[in-house]
């Protein structure tokens, strides 16, 4: 008989609206702060420049309120889990709306008016609200769930590119942690493989033998912004191997095939 379906992970709607809110709050006040020097360095994420990163956080807010003033759609197709699979295929299209979207006005202002249509869009809709995406039509409260993973990424990618410590708000931490390691999951389906991102985080994936008790023989274990940045494609998994920053054992142990799961 084959083994019981995982129930999808569920997560609590007002936390993750919280943590989304919270998240964009974090980010324009550090983006208030930035010169046009820091504006101007390259921010590690393709040719964007820091300011073009800055845009684009602002355009994650934006764009969220602007799918929440469309028809709703009348079933949702895509769960959230599935979302980072969706992607890259969109990379390309996202870049250019963002462009479209914000070309002209501040930073300061951008993320202002951001903030307020974001804000007021959440107020007035419910978690079941279906949205009409590009990506494929989702409920908001999955969609939300995924703004975590959005906002999270480029929290740290601004970061690294300034320096700066931006907080990460630790359920919106928590919430992106836990969706791309489920995303794995769904990538290869398995159980002989158990990766560890403590203490958000662990699944079991990867076709062969499953272990039933004490500890499995092949582990991957590693803190949730390394996961993060290896889901997202910001760091190589033999990099974060020779940094320590990821322990492996096991002769399955090796999770660089599946990797980036981001676009």
């Amino acid at each position: 008989m084959p083994p019981a379906r995982k129930k999808p992970r569920t997560y609590d709607p007002a936390r993750i609206r919280a943590a989304v809110t919270a998240q964009f709050g974090h980010v324009a006040d550090a983006v208030r702060e930035l010169d046009a020097q820091q504006l101007a360095r390259p921010s590690g994420v393709g040719h964007w420049s820091v300011a073009d990163l800055a845009g684009h956080i602002a355009w994650i807010a934006d764009s969220l309120a602007g799918s929440l003033a469309r028809p709703p759609a009348a079933v949702a197709e895509l769960p959230a889990v599935e979302w980072p699979f969706a992607t890259a295929s969109l990379a390309g299209k996202i870049s250019e709306a963002a462009r479209e979207t914000l070309a002209g006005a501040p930073l300061p202002e951008l993320y202002e008016r951001a903030g307020a249509r974001m804000a007021e869009a959440l107020a007035a809709n419910p978690g079941s609200r279906v949205l009409d995406l590009w990506i494929g039509d989702m409920t908001l409260a999955d969609f939300l769930v995924t703004r975590t993973v959005e906002l999270v990424v480029h929290t740290d990618d601004l970061n690294r590119a300034t320096g700066l410590d931006v907080p990460i708000e630790r359920q919106a931490l928590a919430a992106c942690t836990r969706l791309l390691a489920d995303a794995l999951a769904v990538k290869a389906p398995g159980g002989s493989v158990e990766v560890r991102v403590p203490p958000f985080a662990v699944v079991q994936c990867i076709e062969g033998p499953r272990h039933t008790r004490g500890t499995p023989p092949n582990v991957v274990e590693t803190d949730p912004l390394t996961w993060i940045r290896l889901a997202a494609g910001r760091t190589g998994w033999a990099e974060a191997l020779a940094q320590a920053r990821v322990s492996a054992s096991g002769e399955r142990a090796d999770l660089s095939a599946l990797l980036p799961l981001m676009g």
